[in-house]
């Protein structure tokens, strides 16, 4: 497909978030161009797990019959300190739906540029956004590198949606600040004879391979086709980086549950990445340019769930944009207002967790407590909307806010 000149708004990165907007955007009558560096399908490292608040938006696209079509999650198996607990998605006085479920990242996101292409946006891949032209303090239009040399898209509004890493969002001077807590993740794919457990399990007591208690936690996220996503992540701030191997750890983790978890083979697709988080960048928008998703660190702090925000911020910004709004310092707010106060606690309690000493002291007493877990699955979930009035949003939200209080830098600042 010959790669157009110019298009009202150009979204640069046809991830979930990415194509989420360029979805709403087209339903919403704006001509949009939705441009990638790979050729779809292509891979992404990620858990794959799509938790309540991730089901809730694909629901507003329209997928919820093809999500059935695949597996579905009734919650949370809790793994840890000599105790295992059911904890279910669905909870008193939550107002997301009460299923997940897990869909390779491969599928998921070519489905979801799909919805977006289907929707009405132009979709053009295999282009590398590599710089911008700037007319004053506006963004003219995008660069991009191809194998027949660099071209340009002209756009009136741009969409950043270029995942962790962002190369497009440093060239417009995103940065990202590592003093409050980030993730080392790795995920990879393995055969299993409980490829359709309708639980998904996280392993909170995460042992390296001399044995040592690792500030992280494993995951097993079953496919429904015969295979499982396995992964393990470890937690870490500038004073306390992550010294864990996370392709070893993965191994010696798929090594201690294989039996429980009828796991056979080798694990396949074994990738790693470095996980922005709680909204820890800043110059998230300019006059007519905006980062959304894993772009703008929306990564959830205390599970490293980024999917949801992905497809949230995508939405939001495409609302922003069809209403003719300002970008700039509106979207930042918008970004503080939606996530800033659950983003500013969780960081304080994922730091809480960079700490295996803590962790051993405090996990045996949690893991105890159905009640307890129950809350710490509300929270670490994602599981609070700012529809929720019961006693665990309302406890979340006051905690949320005393803390932002104290922040020496709140979220996306």
């Amino acid at each position: 497909m010959s790669t157009p000149a110019q298009t009202d708004v150009l979204v640069v990165g046809a991830g979930p978030a990415g194509s989420a907007a360029a979805a709403w955007l087209a339903r919403a009558g704006v001509d949009v161009v939705l441009a990638d560096a790979a050729v779809f399908p292509r891979d992404k490292t990620c858990g794959d797990g799509l938790t309540p608040r991730a089901i809730g938006e694909l629901q507003r696209l329209g997928l919820e019959d093809w999500l059935r079509a695949h597996t579905v999650s009734k919650g949370l198996r809790a793994h840890g300190f000599g105790q295992t607990l059911h904890l279910p998605w669905a909870v008193p006085g939550g107002s997301l739906p009460g299923w997940g479920s897990a869909v390779a990242r491969t599928e998921l996101d070519d489905h979801l540029r799909t919805t977006a292409i289907k929707s009405g946006a132009l979709a053009v891949d295999g282009l590398r956004a590599t710089d911008v032209r700037m007319a004053g303090s506006r963004v003219e239009a995008v660069v991009f590198r191809t194998g027949s040399g660099p071209v340009e898209i002209g756009c009136r509004r741009l969409v950043v949606a270029d995942g962790v890493r962002s190369p497009l969002g440093k060239v417009l001077g995103r940065e990202w600040h590592r003093d409050t807590v980030y993730a080392v993740a790795g995920r990879s794919y393995v055969d299993s004879t409980r490829s359709d457990d309708p639980w998904i399990s996280s392993h909170l007591e995460l042992r390296d391979e001399q044995g040592e208690l690792v500030s992280g936690y494993g995951w097993v996220f079953p496919l429904g086709n015969g295979s499982v996503n396995l992964g393990a992540g470890t937690l870490a701030t500038e004073k306390r980086p992550a010294e864990v191997a996370i392709k070893p750890l993965m191994q010696t983790y798929a090594d201690t549950i294989g039996a429980e978890f009828g796991l056979s083979g080798p694990l396949r697709q074994p990738t790693s990445a470095l996980l922005p988080m709680g909204g820890a960048v800043s110059h998230v928008a300019g006059d007519n340019w905006a980062l959304i998703g894993d772009a703008a660190a929306c990564v959830n702090p205390l599970n490293g769930e980024g999917i949801d925000y992905g497809l949230e911020t995508g939405r939001l910004v495409a609302e922003l944009i069809a209403d003719g709004g300002p970008l700039g310092e509106t979207w930042r707010s918008i970004l503080v207002d939606h996530y800033g106060e659950a983003f500013s606690i969780a960081r304080r309690l994922a730091g809480i967790a960079t700490r295996p000493k803590v962790v051993a002291t405090l996990g045996p007493a949690g893991m105890r407590s159905d009640w307890l877990m129950t809350l710490a699955l509300r929270w670490m979930g994602n599981l609070v909307t700012d529809e929720d009035r019961d006693r665990a949003a309302r406890v979340w939200r006051w905690a949320g806010r005393r803390s932002i209080a104290r922040d020496h830098r709140p979220p996306f600042a």
